[in-house]
């Protein structure tokens, strides 16, 4: 459940899956390994633009006016934050909703996971950053519930 590179998808994709995921949420226990949450960044602009990020996952496209970009004379589009890091991260997701592989960024629905993924089901309707741990840990609970009520 790591990040990891994403075959047959661009470097674009995975820089935003990757900056996304600077903030790890989850707190369940698997195998006996506790997750901690943690986050990678200190405040300022970047924590600023992963909330924002993180946010419009739920829904829409994400707001970049505060990170504002230029089209240069090779037709690239170019960021200035300011911070020489996170201009390819802005430029990245800049690139993906034009693409239109926003759409398949996604965020874990475990509510103690929120781990960021890039959906690669057919119809796009991913719920779970790893079908064999998260959607497992779903499906099992509710089949137990479903159990508990009929018995």
């Amino acid at each position: 459940m790591l990040s990891t590179p994403l075959s047959g998808y661009s470097g674009v994709v995975q820089r935003v899956v990757d900056f996304l995921n600077t903030l790890d949420e989850r707190t369940f226990s698997r195998h006996g390994e506790h997750h901690v949450p943690s986050d990678a960044l200190e405040p300022g602009d970047a924590v600023t633009l992963r909330t924002a990020l993180r946010q419009a996952l739920s829904g829409g496209e994400p707001d970049l006016t505060a990170f504002p970009l230029r089209l240069t004379g090779n037709l690239r589009l170019t960021a200035d934050t300011g911070t020489p890091w996170l201009d390819p991260v802005v430029e990245s997701v800049a690139v993906s909703v034009a693409t239109g592989d926003w759409k398949r960024l996604k965020l874990c629905a475990a509510p103690d996971c929120r781990w960021a993924f890039y959906d690669t089901s057919r119809n796009g309707r991913g719920r779970w950053c790893d079908m064999e741990v998260c959607g497992n840990r779903h499906k099992t609970r509710t089949y137990r519930e479903r159990r508990q009520r009929a018995g």
